[in-house]
């Protein structure tokens, strides 16, 4: 998730994190005016930029209307993009957010985040008063650790995804007897597609439930390393002793291809060699490896932009042109182990960009000319597809469909071509997202699960609870999807869907409900 991966703002993170967190709680004018309210602000700072975080917590009783905060910096930060969950303003040193069009009503005692991402230099420090439609929201500070944060992490929320009646599957709290979850001691499954399931190479269907392990796509790009937390057989044994049989594993192009803005320490063939190291020993250790693409190439700065950087330094509408000299080398590197599942990108957002619907899904399928709006030379999935099969790879490869993954109800339509029959739908949702009713996954998932494998390559909520993230896995369990929760990291789960609160294993209250049911299905 960008923003995810992902949503809030649920967001990937940075590594080295400098937070100034302000809880500001409503008094005086704000309870005159009826508003009750909390706005914590933290920020991830890499020394000439940083992504800020804000928070906005209705304390009240009654919903809060079209919300809107406001706050203003003292020192020369400047708004970079668009930021998202949000409207994002500037001007001269104050600074506005305003309700989307999909969340403009806050309810009493819910909590809604928006991030962006804003340069500076000098000093850079915090503001020390916000507003809430205009009134101050003053009060007492309460100091909070910062989330890791960027802007492609999270998935934003999406347009609604189209619909087509279909039976909603039973409840069912574990997969069949005639499934596996691949949960050995020995290496992962080889998997193949076979009709609607992932199957291993005895025939017997897989079902992937895992966890993201998040920091690969920004650690090397921001210049601090390969990851921001163990990726050694220690941290391993952690996650397997949630009885997670699947790792997705977010990387990014600079730094697999070796561009000439990441470090050399922390590209090329020195990035490469710590990606490989890292998935051969989760296969070894009997954990499906996911290789998602999660930060790509190319100048964006129109709607729900992430960054005005053309570097792999955020989410990206769609992959770029180095993104199949990516896929290329990965699939050369990987073509001999069919354990290794591929995932062409994190959260295409093409609708986002282009004009209507149907265009953004033709962008989606063919990229080039079938992308205006975005300035950048686009590869389809079928350009990607194409490198990786080119390369003699033939492995599993997962599709993430538009508004973030979040919508797939034209994915079968527009299915690319692959002479090696082993495609899957990657799907993602968050309790903030357009699809985030069962009566949308009974539409636009379930018809589609019934066709081709589904894997839910990213799960979670925006408030620390797992509430959602349980409804979500009971329905995938019945329609027996695979699914995987964001995020493996040590972030503050109330900022952005974190798991663990240390790399021993060690959940969050939004984590224990995944490791809770991991438990109880595998």
């Amino acid at each position: 998730m960008t923003l995810r991966t992902t949503t809030l703002a649920l967001v990937t993170a940075l590594a080295a994190t400098a937070a100034a967190t302000l809880a500001l709680t409503g008094a005086g004018p704000a309870a005159a005016a009826g508003v009750q309210c909390s706005v914590d602000y933290t920020t991830n700072d890499w020394g000439s930029g940083f992504t800020a975080n804000v928070k906005l917590t209705n304390a009240g009783t009654t919903p809060i209307d079209n919300w809107s905060v406001g706050y203003s910096y003292t020192g020369n930060q400047t708004l970079s993009g668009s930021g998202w969950n949000g409207t994002w303003t500037q001007s001269g040193k104050n600074v506005t957010i305003t309700a989307p069009a999909w969340a403009t009503t806050l309810a009493a005692g819910g909590s809604v985040s928006a991030g962006a991402n804003f340069a500076y230099s000098g000093s850079n420090p915090a503001p020390t008063a916000f507003t809430v439609n205009g009134t101050a929201c003053n009060g007492a500070t309460s100091p909070s650790p910062s989330p890791s944060a960027s802007a492609s992490a999270s998935p934003s929320p999406s347009p609604s995804a189209s619909a087509s009646p279909s039976a909603s599957p039973s409840p069912s709290p574990s997969a069949s007897a005639s499934s596996s979850t691949g949960t050995g001691t020995g290496k992962a499954p080889a998997l193949h597609v076979s009709g609607n399931k992932l199957v291993d190479a005895n025939g017997s269907q897989v079902i992937l439930r895992g966890v993201n392990r998040s920091g690969m796509e920004f650690m090397c790009v921001q210049g601090y390393g390969f990851s921001d937390g163990p990726v050694d057989a220690a941290s391993i044994t952690a996650i397997k002793s949630w009885k997670a049989n699947a790792v997705r594993v977010p990387v990014n192009e600079d730094c697999w291809n070796g561009y000439a803005n990441v470090k050399p320490e922390y590209a090329g063939q020195n990035y490469r060699t710590a990606v490989k190291n890292f998935v051969y020993a989760l296969r070894d250790a009997g954990l499906t490896p996911i290789i998602d693409l999660h930060w790509t190439q190319g100048l964006y700065t129109g709607n729900s932009s992430g960054c005005s950087d053309v570097n792999s330094t955020c989410q990206k509408p769609m992959p770029g042109a180095g993104a199949a000299t990516f896929w290329s080398s990965v699939a050369d590197t990987f073509k001999n182990d069919p354990s290794v599942v591929f995932d062409l990108l994190n959260e295409p957002y093409p609708d986002r960009a282009v004009s209507g619907i149907d265009q953004a899904w033709n962008c989606w399928r063919d990229g080039g000319s079938a992308c205006p709006g975005i300035t950048y030379p686009v590869s389809g999935m079928q350009t990607l597809v194409n490198a990786v099969r080119t390369a003699g790879a033939n492995n599993v490869i997962l599709l993430g469909g538009l508004a973030y993954s979040n919508d797939l109800g034209q994915w079968l339509a527009h299915k690319p071509t692959d002479p090696a029959g082993n495609l899957a739908a990657s799907w993602h949702v968050y309790n903030f997202n357009t699809c985030s009713s069962q009566s949308c996954w009974n539409s636009t998932v379930a018809p589609l699960a019934a066709q081709v494998p589904v894997v839910v390559g990213e799960i979670g909520e925006n408030d620390c609870a797992h509430s959602f993230i349980d409804q979500v896995m009971s329905w995938a369990d019945a329609a027996k999807v695979s699914y995987l929760g964001w995020t493996w990291n040590t972030w503050d789960c109330a900022q952005g869907p974190s798991l663990i609160s240390d790399f021993d294993g060690t959940p969050t209250a939004f984590g224990q409900g995944l490791k809770n049911h991991l438990a109880a299905v595998n």
